[in-house]
This record gives C-alpha cells, structure tokens and sequence, in this order.
C-alpha cells in the first residue's frame, strides 16, 4: 500500500492490536485508524533513528506514551521527575494557605489537622484517578496534551464535557484573580508603584516565563520560588515561632471542622496540571504517582506547621468568630519583623502556584478551542493571562465571594464527583480490555463511590447551611 507523507503526523504514542503492545515507535508514524475495538497502525520508516521494541520486552516497558519528542532533531526529551514534583508542589502552595487559619480557628488545631490530612488524602487520590484517565485517553487518542475536556467528553459524554468545561473556566479564573490581586498589592507595597502597575508586571512576567520558557526552565524557575517558599517560611517559622503555646494546640472542636473543608480542599487544588504532568513524564504512571504524592506531601507539611504557628501564636484569634480574621494583620500587629517574611511568603506561593494555573489554562483552552499551543501562537497564553488582570483591575473584593462558593461546588464537583465519575466509566465500560490501565486507586466500585459520596455531602451540607442560615 502506497503512503503519502500526508498521511504520516508526528507523533510518538503506543501501538496496540489487540495484544499488549507489540511495537513502539518513536519517530513520524502515520496515523491511527479504528478496527473492532482495536488500535492499529500503518507505518513507514522515513528516518534512520526509527526504533522499534519486540514483544519480548517487559510489557511495563510499553505503559508509557513516548510524547516529548523534538519536532526538530526526532530525540526524544523526557520530563524530569523532580520538576514534576516542584511543579505540584509549587501549584497546590498558593493563595489557599494563608485562609486556612481564619477558617479552622473555630475548630482548633488538632481538629483541623485532622481535617488537613484527610483533605489531602482525598485530594491524591482524585489527582491519580485524573491521571489514569489521562494517559489512558492518551493511549486510546495516540497523541499527548489530553485535557480535561477531552476525558470527560471520551467517558462522560457531552453533558459531562459541559460540566468539566465551566467548572474548570470559573474555578481558573477566580483563582488566577485573587493571585493577580493580592501579588499587586505585596509589590505595590514593596516598590511603591501603583496598583495597576504591579499587577501589570507580575502578570507580563510569571506570563512570559509560562510563554517562552522551555520545560527545564519553567522547571528550574519553580524550583527557584519554591526555594524561597521554604526559605521564608522557615524564617517565619523562627520568627513567630518563638511564643508558640502548645497547650493552644490541643484544642479541638470537631463539629466545626464542615465549615473550613471546603477552603482546606481548595487549598490543595493541583488537579490542573495533573494532564501537562502526564505528558510531560509521558504516560508513566510510577513516576505520575511519585510526583503527586510527594508533591502533595510538601504542602501538607507546609500547611499543617502554619496552622499551627497561627493559631498557637496569636493570642485571642478566635474571639471574634463572626468576622475572619486576617492572620497577616494579625502578624504584623504583634511582630513587626514577622511583616515583610509573611509578604515574601505569600509572594512566592502565589507566583508558584500562578504558573501551574497558567500553564493548566492554556493547555485546556488549546484543546477547548482547537487552538495551537507551540511558542509562536500565543493566543491561548492571551486568554489564560489577560482576562484575569483585567478582572483584578476592576474590583478584586468582588471575586473573594467567588473563591468561597468555587471552593464548594466548583472544586469538590470538578476535582471530587467527576474524577471518580470519568474513572468509573473507564474502568467499566464495555471496551476491549486490552487498552484497560492498571488502576492507580485500589478499592475498585466502592473506592470510587466513597470519592463522590464525600463531595456530594460536604455540597450537600453548605446548601442546607445556606438556607437555613438566618
């Protein structure tokens, strides 16, 4: 059969014919064509650095989608395990930690920590069941940049693609403004320009990073703020740390703990970038696992030690429940060196996670809007960086109310009930079970009912607190 070279795309994705993998290429490969539940390939060879693996290789060898190859040279260049990590990392630490004492002063440090913990467990694992549809939406499509759009339109169908695609605009949005808006401020204060200037300059320059940067340099840029995260919060810690009561930390008033959940459920937000890590790492699930995991566990730590020096710090924090307390006000009010820490702080966890969601964004509007996500089409970075600079522009206090009822219904539903929902369909479709992943989450039926009965009932419990709140 003659091929044409329209006929061939570049690509680099895994082969299936009904059996596990039996060839996997990682030059041009022409494309894909559907034949009784199968996937199957016609291919040429136009290159010499065509590669191919027999069938006598571990067939874990072949769980993972060859995606990061140079269009120019046809050399493969694999994501790094540790940018991933710092990616997660840096993306879950944002704007989220600095509410979390305001809203867990009530139920008290011991309650809250709780809490945290069992936010964050059941925040992993809807990032891994993401991340097992992903790469196996990616295996099925045969190319990489799979968004969340695209899963839920694959498992869910068209009504679920609608519910994905709203939920992921509000909650990115609402979230990219309170960044803008309160890095304005931080740098407003600490150049003494005006209010539109700094959100201008922070978002031209964490936007052109995003834009231009490759991956090892956005990589090495994350690493560098996330090591000003530790490094400013560590002399938080040491600053403020100083009249730490512990006898303050016991406290704990478990009935409090429903009100602060879903604030402590969007401060472990990462789930966005989940489909640019798959790519990245190309499909292989152990090192997707690892990154999630310990990208995760940094934030946890980081949240849990604020928690902690917060509410065991500040004396008489919870003596006003009806209004929240704002625990840099509260910072500055009793140490004035503490001040500027707390600004770096919040600066570098803000610009860290600000790059994940902009990245996330773009990559889910290219694939939303078929647009091209290559240097030299900048439109969807556009999209992603100057809606929100306008909105923070125009009046910031009106998007807080936003994050709160984001928290609620946006997150637990599009990072909660769907997650579980877009696995369960994959899992248990009546697909050929060639093309099935291994699961990332165990527990099978009832795994995936426990994740979507706990969103459903916290959002089940803050619209019954909303009406019958007097």
């Amino acid at each position: 059969m003659k091929m044409t070279s329209s006929s061939l795309v570049p690509a680099s994705i895994l082969v299936h014919s009904g059996k596990p993998a039996p060839l996997l290429c990682t030059t041009i490969l022409p494309k894909r064509f559907k034949n009784n539940n199968t996937l199957r390939l016609r291919y040429t060879c136009p290159s010499k650095n065509f590669r191919c693996y027999s069938q006598k290789q571990s067939t874990q060898d072949f769980d993972r989608l060859l995606s990061n190859l140079n269009q120019t040279t046809l050399k493969r260049e694999p994501g790094s395990l540790i940018s991933a990590i710092l990616l997660v990392g840096g993306t879950t630490v944002g704007a989220g930690i600095l509410a979390i004492p305001a809203v867990t002063q009530e139920a008290g440090f011991l309650a809250s920590a709780v809490a945290c913990i069992f936010c964050w467990i059941y925040m992993v694992v809807t990032g891994l069941l993401i991340a097992e549809v992903n790469v196996s939406t990616m295996r099925e499509l045969g190319s990489g940049g799979v968004s969340l759009v695209t899963m839920a339109t694959r498992t869910l169908g068209k009504v679920g693609a609608q519910i994905v695609c709203w939920s992921y605009i509000f909650i990115h949005y609402a979230l990219l403004v309170a960044y803008v808006a309160r890095s304005s401020d931080i740098l407003t204060n600490f150049l003494g320009i005006p209010l539109w200037e700094s959100a201008t300059l922070f978002s031209l320059v964490l936007g052109g990073v995003c834009y231009y940067g490759s991956q090892r340099f956005i990589g090495a840029i994350n690493g560098i703020l996330v090591l000003g995260i530790f490094s400013s919060f560590a002399a938080l810690v040491g600053l403020a740390g100083g009249g730490l009561h512990w006898d303050s930390l016991l406290k704990a008033n478990f009935e409090a703990v429903p009100i602060s959940i879903p604030i402590i459920a969007l401060s472990f937000v990462y789930q966005n970038v989940v489909p640019v890590l798959c790519t990245d790492l190309e499909g292989n699930l152990s090192k997707v696992r690892t990154a999630i995991i310990l990208g995760t566990a940094i934030p946890l730590v980081l949240f849990l030690v604020w928690d902690a020096v917060i509410l065991g710090t500040i004396p008489g924090l919870a003596t006003n429940i009806d209004k929240i307390v704002d625990p840099i006000q509260q910072l500055r009010s009793t140490n004035g060196v503490v001040g500027p820490v707390v600004e770096a702080f919040s600066f570098f966890a803000i610009a860290t996670s600000y790059i994940g969601f902009v990245l996330g964004l773009a990559d889910f509007l290219s694939d939303l809007f078929k647009l091209p996500t290559d240097q030299s089409k900048p439109l969807p970075y556009v999209l992603s960086l100057l809606p929100p600079l306008v909105l923070s522009l125009l009046d910031p206090e009106i998007f807080f109310k936003a994050l709160d009822f984001a928290g609620t219904y946006g997150v637990l539903v599009l990072f909660g009930i769907l997650p579980a929902a877009m696995s369960w369909s994959d899992r248990y479709s009546n697909d050929s079970e060639s093309l099935k992943l291994p699961p990332l989450v165990p527990g099978g039926r009832f795994s995936l009912s426990l994740v979507m009965g706990g969103a459903g009932y916290v959002i089940l419990s803050e619209i019954l607190e909303n009406f019958t709140r007097p």
